[in-house]
């Protein structure tokens, strides 16, 4: 009786202790004075163990009850459940103590509030389309396989016959490495068995070029699985693919342009080449700089590290077949380029003194104006040149500096902890160029962006032509890739918007940046500078995003996961130039360089579109850029520079909207220029 009577205590004591409502206590601390390293850690009372944590934080583990590298400033939310599904909710903050914590946690709401509109997801929204990424099965590799080796693996024997159930753990075969070395190899999943290659057969041989080329050639086996399981963060927060409106925006436009001017895309494309070669220059003409050097002014502002490291995770992301796409969107925004540009030129005003003031705020204002939509065009024009000024201090400044140096430090290591000076002497650089004015940075640009474009060029096309033997399995992965990609990617429309998303990120087509340094081309004639600026999404996205990708798909690159984008480029070139790394690396700050000046001009324009034209305002301006230099180079400020790098794409909303509506406008300009141009009646003459 006293035995029961004990056991009946201990059931009594337990129940009560099951009913205690959890308890949370956290400790909150700040390592330093460091962006984005604080830690909340919670300790649970009450309940009955083992607890699970749902941090709002998406890369804290479910069984993690510290979460590590937060934001300081902004709040963490964490949902403790017990075994018995009782649960509670805790909010910590860790406060910001320095200026950049301050800084970067301030600007993670607008963060925030701008990507809800930029990234946000009308087709999941309205219910068609399912942005959650799903697994479908488990691929099963040959044991330590890498990117790039040249082990051979054969399969010796199935232990389970294709098509029979498995569970995890179970063997299922045997392979054998360069001949030798078996290995038995166990399921990684509980689902039905699918072979993929056929005993005695060859799973995968590094000197064979097919295999190296092909996505997942290294995959002996698969396991689907009863049902799908969607993937989630280590929080549990399901991975998905949105199609962003930004995307759609971009592409839409480019689209609706190139049909609404004919292909002009592709007609087009000799009469431009000629133009920008300098076949019909006329010194004379009204202007401040020539053809060449306003193309090479827009594309040293959108040639940069998204060429390097943007390729490289749209590659490592959604495969081979994302660079299809991205030369559709490169072929599309051309269209876009030849409107904003033909505009930019026909409403430039141009001063007594030389000076040239063009670009969106010029066409949206008065443009639309024209059309008797006066007060739109006025409330559209302050908004794009609101944005343009930040996206100068921050996308074409800021985070230009910062990645720049980033990528020097990581192969000079002598540079680690110089960020200041290295800011500073970038700052003089930059200022040397730009108090110069638009004439200055023309002539920089023009020497620059050819040299630095050209290396670039030569050496991927050096990387192609020794693996030349490569080439047709590429190519047939880019076109398996594009349109029939592993689910695991997001099927078919998640390799399309991968492709799409870093074309119209790279190219900046429709953004309207291009059209304020095209409008100080000499030129009579508007439509003429059209046809110049739409070579540039073709340099930047068709030629140079292209070689990028292909680089990455014929050294087998675009296997690795888990390795930045401008480090996997880098991996890439050195696997067959050794030394190429260095020179890469001097090439990503030549990009960021020629970004940072012709960014100053581009937001200089919209500065004094808002605060007026005189010497004095222009001054000002470029005395703050240079200031911004220093900071993004010395400071790492997280949140801010995402945020003014996002106000880059939101420079498209304004500026497409008054393409739309002045678009037909273009269209019968365009019409006269080619009439005129055929009859002879342009008065345009061959440059000697």
């Amino acid at each position: 009786m006293k035995k029961i009577f004990l056991l009946s205590c201990f059931a009594l004591l337990s129940a009560v202790g099951l009913a205690q409502e959890l308890d949370l206590e956290a400790v909150v601390s700040n390592p330093s004075n460091e962006i984005n390293d604080g830690v909340v850690e919670v300790k649970v009372s009450g309940g009955q163990a083992p607890y699970t944590y749902k941090w709002s934080n998406q890369a804290t583990s479910l069984k993690s009850a510290k979460a590590e590298e937060l934001t300081e400033g902004i709040d963490y939310t964490v949902i403790v459940t017990d075994s018995q599904g009782e649960s509670a909710t805790g909010v910590y903050r860790v406060g910001a103590e320095s200026i950049p914590e301050i800084f970067n946690g301030t600007a993670v709401p607008a963060v925030q509030g701008l990507g809800s509109i930029l990234f946000w997801d009308p087709f999941s929204a309205i219910g068609i389309y399912d942005p959650v990424i799903y697994a479908e099965q488990k691929n099963i590799p040959v044991p330590g396989w890498e990117a790039g080796t040249e082990d051979k693996y054969t399969l010796q024997k199935w232990l389970v016959a294709d098509g029979k159930k498995v569970t995890k753990g179970q063997p299922i075969a045997v392979i054998t490495t360069n001949g030798s070395n078996e290995t038995t190899i166990e399921s990684l999943a509980k689902g039905t068995l699918i072979h993929n290659t056929a005993e005695g057969e060859v799973i995968y041989d590094g000197k064979d070029t097919a295999d190296l080329i092909e996505r997942g050639a290294h995959f002996l086996a698969s396991v689907e699985y009863d049902e799908k399981i969607p993937i989630v963060h280590p929080n549990g927060d399901p991975v998905t693919k949105p199609i962003f409106f930004i995307v759609v925006w971009l592409v839409l436009g480019a689209t609706f342009f190139t049909i609404r001017m004919g292909f002009i895309n592709l007609r087009g494309f000799k009469h431009s080449f000629d133009l920008a070669r300098g076949k019909f220059d006329d010194p004379n003409a009204p202007g401040q700089v020539t053809h060449f050097q306003a193309l090479a002014t827009a594309v040293s502002g959108t040639v940069g590290l998204g060429n390097i490291a943007g390729v490289a995770v749209a590659i490592s992301v959604g495969g081979a077949g994302a660079t299809f796409w991205m030369i559709i969107a490169g072929l599309l925004g051309m269209s876009s380029k030849f409107v904003e540009c033909t505009l930019g030129v026909k409403y430039r005003k141009i001063l007594p003194d030389g000076r040239v003031f063009g670009g969106p705020m010029n066409y949206l204002r008065d443009g639309l104006s024209a059309q008797g939509k006066g007060n739109l065009g006025k409330a559209l024009a302050v908004l794009f040149a609101i944005l343009a000024v930040g996206a100068s201090f921050g996308g074409g400044n800021m985070f230009q500096a910062n990645q720049s140096f980033e990528q020097l430090e990581s192969q000079f290591p002598v540079l680690a902890g110089q960020g200041v000076w290295f800011g500073v002497i970038t700052a003089v650089l930059v200022g040397v160029v730009i108090i110069g004015g638009i004439q200055s940075i023309a002539k920089v640009t023009g020497k620059v962006v050819p040299i630095m474009a050209g290396t670039y060029i030569v050496a991927a096309l050096v990387v192609i032509i020794i693996n030349i033997e490569n080439v047709g399995p590429a190519l047939e992965a880019i076109y398996d890739g594009a349109f029939s990609p592993s689910a695991l990617k997001g099927g078919v429309i998640g390799v399309l918007i991968t492709g799409f998303r870093r074309a119209a990120f790279s190219n900046e087509a429709g953004v309207g940046s291009a059209a304020i340094a095209h409008s100080a081309a000499k030129t009579n004639h508007p439509v003429s500078e059209g046809f110049v600026a739409l070579l540039e999404p073709f340099i930047d996205t068709v030629v140079v995003c292209t070689l990028t990708a292909l680089v990455l798909i014929f050294t087998g690159m675009h296997e690795v996961q888990g390795m930045g984008g401008a480090e996997l480029t880098s991996t890439a070139f050195g696997s067959v130039i050794s030394w190429f790394p260095y020179v890469l690396a001097i090439a990503v700050f030549l990009f960021a360089f020629s970004t940072m000046i012709s960014w100053s001009y581009y937001g200089m324009r919209a500065w004094t579109y808002l605060f007026g034209k005189s010497k004095k305002s222009e001054l000002i301006y470029k005395l703050i850029f240079l200031v911004f230099v220093v900071v993004g180079a010395s400071v790492s400020l997280g949140a801010v520079l995402d945020f003014s790098d996002m106000m880059i794409l939101a420079m498209s909303f304004p500026n497409i909207i008054g393409l739309l509506l002045m678009s037909g406008e273009v269209r019968r300009d365009l019409r006269e220029y080619m009439r005129k141009l055929r009859a002879g009646e342009l008065g345009l003459k061959k440059a000697a």
